[in-house]
């Protein structure tokens, strides 16, 4: 009796209820719906190696280490987690495009890095396949920006540096200046004020490298008004 139950012990730890496998996978069509198949055609279906969630009351699925491949070049090597990804893992695209990072539920979020194949490259926090969060991102014109991210876009405090020296900080929105600024110039000169879309518009101080200043109200980026005054050094 004793050695019945070892051996029924054994056969129900290595049932494939208990335990995950590795094999491939294919992502296809079949009568009018989508899913996980066991064949198919490398050429044109959706490709999957790695280990596989199974069962008996359960389809097979990608869950755990794996590697998707797709028809147009596109690859992912990463974890898995109920066919999504999740987890860590790098995602590559044929035009030379790359993500590396964190993933939940398929989507991009935690930390990550995405260089584009334009020398572009974003390094912060994503949230739900967005950046969201904090971000630093360079540009192949040789311009940075670091600061608050929200749904893609630059949203909250940050600064923008150029590669002629001119640097702003202050508040963005919707990926523009926009709010409460600081502008400088590498050569000296100086603007302290209020900016929308982009723009100086509102009260603002322009301090030239001589010291005049300009104290007064801007509109689109010039200066506006009646009240202005300017003061020599």
């Amino acid at each position: 009796m004793k050695h019945l139950l070892i051996v029924l012990s054994i056969l129900i730890l290595s049932s494939p209820v208990m335990a995950d496998e590795t094999g491939v996978l294919f992502f296809r069509e079949v009568n009018d719906k989508w899913g996980w198949f066991e064949d198919g055609n490398k050429d044109r279906d959706v490709k999957y190696i790695g280990e596989l969630k199974d069962g008996i009351f359960e389809d097979r699925q990608p869950n755990g280490q794996g590697t998707i491949t797709y028809p147009n070049g596109k690859k992912y090597v990463g974890e898995w987690k109920n066919t999504k990804k999740h987890g860590q893992g790098t995602k590559t695209w044929s035009n030379g495009d790359k993500y590396v990072g964190e993933y939940k539920n398929g989507e991009y979020h935690g930390q990550g890095t995405f260089t584009w194949n334009d020398g572009h490259k974003y390094v912060g926090d994503y949230k739900d396949g967005k950046k969201n969060g904090q971000g630093t991102v360079t540009y192949p014109d040789g311009r940075k920006y670091v600061g608050k991210y929200k749904d893609r876009l630059p949203n909250g405090q940050g600064a923008l540096t150029s590669p002629d020296g001119r640097k702003y900080v202050g508040e963005f929105k919707d990926g523009k200046p926009n709010g409460q600024g600081i502008l400088t110039f590498p050569d000296g000169e100086k603007f302290v004020g209020e900016y929308k879309d982009g723009e100086r518009n509102g009260q603002g101080t322009y301090t030239w490298s001589d010291g005049r200043k300009y104290l007064g109200e801007w509109k689109d980026g010039k200066y506006h008004g009646k009240w202005l005054q300017l003061i020599m050094k």
